[in-house]
């Protein structure tokens, strides 16, 4: 049974398809893409359609890592079927919980910067967009360092699904 993780920020062309890409290339590298399916969407709908923002395209590409996307606005009735929601930042999070139709959803979301130990006490990545490019190389290290604790986190659950 594929295990499904959606990453979310806010319009879904900067954070979210950085983290998606980057893990997904990690779910890659563990020979796991059979198992582990990753995409990403936003609280809002702005940019629906749009490709990413062409600075996330750069630093990816820069950094050696491929994806194609469009952004989407993440949906209520998607948490059926995902098994881990994970949030940008602190908003973010409180706005998916909210939407989650049960506390077990709710439980669900997760910040992505919990699976850096050490991230310290600010769990957030902050948002690039308004800034200039050493915004995005600092969002993508930041993801590159929460993404091996994901990984982490989701093979325990993966093998866990499997005993």
């Amino acid at each position: 049974m594929t295990y499904r993780v959606c990453f979310v920020c806010t319009g879904n062309i900067c954070r979210s398809p950085m983290a998606e890409s980057v893990f997904r290339a990690r779910v890659e590298e563990a020979g796991l893409a059979y198992l582990i399916e990753a995409d990403s969407a936003g609280t809002g709908g702005w940019h629906e359609g749009d490709g990413a923002d062409p600075r996330t395209v750069s630093v990816l590409a820069a950094a050696g890592y491929e994806g194609d996307h469009a952004a989407r606005q993440f949906q209520a009735a998607w948490f059926a079927r995902l098994d881990l929601v994970i949030a940008l930042d602190a908003g973010h999070l409180k706005a998916l919980r909210r939407l989650a139709p049960t506390p077990e959803d709710a439980a669900k979301v997760r910040l992505l910067r919990s699976y850096d130990p050490a991230a310290g006490a600010d769990l957030d990545v902050p948002d690039p967009y308004y800034g200039g490019m050493d915004g995005f190389e600092e969002c993508l290290e930041m993801v590159e360092a929460a993404s091996a604790g994901l990984l982490t986190a989701v093979q325990a659950q993966v093998e866990g699904r499997a005993a």
